[in-house]
């Protein structure tokens, strides 16, 4: 499917890739993995076109349709189900043309093709798609300027998954959807007929989906099959083996230099040294091995306070009067508390975050917390509020006066910004360094509550388990919004399900909540579609009902037969039906091509027939 042949490419005097190769066959799922910076985004870019190589080639397989998101979210008065629609050009277009076209073997083609591409089942993939992305029945007839940026980026998601492309690039899929949403997605990965490339930090998506992994270090490409651990097994022990031959031709390389050392200067020995000179020139310099740098960072832990940190009685909360979005809350957080909050976008966990930590006030009910309790809040949106002209250093100190330098250096320094770092302007910082930087404001005054809401989405791996680890090392309570499992399963001991309206304690595990959400989500569209059939019979007469079905029929033996037509045109450009005084193949030649004739004879029948249904169903369908 796609061939990447000794590429370099560089961009601002900074090389990414350099003299490498890949080779991706089709119909693999495969993830893209590597450090923040390394390129991976690039790498997209140089497969769609939009960049091109210093040198080298990238070629995909002939006439392959190549498919990605787009970086701008769909946007007017079009209902989601139809700007979904709309995207597979070529359906609009035949369907554009077979309202319009009078030529009947133009006609015939279009509803083969229009067959082809399964034309009649499209509305049910599309609802399907947005329906597996969060939108339900009523949200997908509603127009895309009704939503906000995120979910409409999903819009623009449902649309290149829509297409079917045989080569599909997703960049950060995960970035804008839910948990719901993503286990969704991986499902639909997992059993997408074509290829898909994948740039993607979420360990669970990877390990679930994908077939091989692309590793993106230090300039060069590297294919490995299997999920992200076992990439990340053979990784760790082709390391350990390159360390193991680096300390074996130390050790040999010593050796000699002292025995050239030692005899040199002995005529004797004279011969037996220069021989040894010979050997540690062709054993060369020592490889290097230029492992990643790895970082860590940690939470400040609170001063203890007398349990519980809060407690909710009925509690009600909302954005206006008498419009609560959450009611019925009856909780209590305690300080070894790890809570993540489940349940689609737009049910209220953001709400019931900002109740927490005190950005929404309680409407009805009773909420007691402690006059001393600490709350630190990470969301999102923050990262737009930070001073681009500033630096982690200033950011620091502006919440940190008449305190020494250094002390504010050694709080940089607990979250790996070291001397060059904190004094970076925070516009060229990478997105997880941003993350970081709003982690070590949020906790600054040692928080005894931890709100972390989609804290994950601009971190890489890495960066991941070391948020992990931080967690895990906090001595407070902490409450998660995450689409990231691996986080989840990795730092949660309980799980607080946002549905229906309120919040309450979910006694299962994340496998019951996936297998829960994804019943929960394919019985709604059941349900929804034998609704839309109940309707359609309820509404269409008898007798267009009949019509619709005959047509049906009338369009398969239209399909079969102009499908044998072809067969006989391939037979009779055979040569050997024209060989000079050959009786056989006169005698064919003549069967054929009378065949042929009774079938095109019936086809200009069947095809006038379709007209006629078409005229009468249009007819009746405007009494």
């Amino acid at each position: 499917m796609l061939q990447i042949q000794d590429i370099t490419f560089r961009i601002a005097g900074k090389t990414l890739l350099e003299n490498t190769s890949a080779r991706i066959p089709a119909g693999h799922k495969v993830g893209i993995v590597g450090k923040n910076g390394a390129g991976k985004s690039t790498l997209l870019k140089l497969i769609t076109g939009e960049l091109h190589a210093d040198e080298g080639t990238l070629k995909i397989r002939n006439k392959a349709k190549l498919g990605q998101v787009a970086q701008e979210a769909p946007g007017g008065a079009t209902s989601l189900l139809d700007t979904v629609l709309e995207a597979d050009h070529e359906l609009q277009s035949l369907q554009k043309a077979a309202e319009t076209e009078t030529d009947p073997e133009k006609i015939s083609a279009i509803h083969i093709r229009l067959a082809d591409i399964e034309a009649h089942t499209a509305e049910a993939r599309a609802a399907s798609i947005l329906s597996g992305l969060g939108f339900d029945g009523q949200a997908q007839r509603r127009p895309c300027s009704s939503f906000s940026g995120g979910w409409r980026m999903r819009v623009a998601l449902a649309c290149t998954l829509f297409t079917q492309p045989d080569l599909l690039l997703l960049d950060e899929p995960t970035n804008y959807l839910d948990l719901e949403g993503v286990m969704w997605l991986e499902n639909f990965i997992k059993t997408y007929p074509f290829t898909i490339i994948i740039v993607s930090h979420d360990r669970d998506l990877l390990n679930s989906s994908v077939t091989a992994i692309l590793h993106l270090d230090q300039l060069k490409l590297k294919l490995y099959t299997g999920n992200y651990d076992n990439f990340e097994k053979l990784r760790r022990e082709q390391l350990a083996h390159r360390r193991a031959g680096i300390v074996k031709q130390e050790a040999a390389q010593k050796h000699l230099q002292s025995f050239i050392d030692r005899f040199k200067a002995k005529a004797s020995k004279a011969k037996q040294a220069q021989s040894r000179v010979k050997m540690l020139e062709k054993m060369g310099p020592l490889d290097s091995i230029l492992e990643d740098k790895t970082f860590s960072f940690e939470f400040p832990n609170p001063k203890p306070l007398a349990p519980p940190l809060f407690t909710l009685d009925q509690g009600e909360v909302g954005y206006s009067e008498g419009n609560p979005v959450l009611k019925r809350l009856n909780l209590r957080l305690d300080m070894d508390d790890r809570i993540a909050l489940l349940g689609q976008n737009g049910n209220g966990k953001s709400t019931f975050a900002k109740l927490i930590s005190g950005r929404l006030g309680i409407m009805n009910g009773e909420l007691k917390k402690s006059s001393k309790l600490e709350v630190g809040y990470f969301a999102q949106h923050q990262l737009d509020e930070l001073n681009m002209d500033g630096t982690p250093l200033s950011h620091l100190k502006a919440r940190m006066p008449n305190v020494q330098e250094s002390r504010v250096r050694a709080k940089l320094g607990a979250f790996s910004f070291g001397a060059d770092k904190a004094n970076t302007r925070v516009e060229d910082l990478s997105g997880g360094e941003k993350a970081r930087l709003l982690f070590a404001l949020m906790s600054l005054n040692a928080p005894h509550i931890l709100i972390l809401d989609e804290p994950t989405n601009h971190l890489d791996v890495e960066s991941r388990e070391a948020l992990i680890h931080a967690i895990n090392g906090y001595e407070g309570a902490v409450i998660m919004i995450s689409h990231d499992r691996h986080l989840i399963e990795a730092c949660a001991d309980r799980l607080w399900l946002v549905h229906d309206g309120t919040v309450t304690a979910y006694d299962g595990d994340m496998d019951d909540y996936k297998k829960m959400t994804l019943k929960s989500r394919s019985t709604s569209r059941k349900k929804e579609k034998k609704t839309n059939v109940t309707h359609k019979v309820k509404s269409e007469s008898p007798e267009l009902t009949s019509l619709r079905k005959n047509l049906e029929k009338l369009e398969k033996k239209i399909k079969r037969i102009t499908a044998e037509i072809v067969k006989y045109d391939r037979a009779l450009k055979n040569p050997k039906l024209y060989v000079h005084g050959d009786v056989r193949a006169a005698a064919a030649l003549k069967k054929f091509t009378a065949e042929k004739l009774d079938m095109s004879l019936d086809l200009e029948e069947f095809e006038r027939e379709w007209l006629e249904m078409q005229e009468a169903m249009e007819r009746i369908s405007t009494e």
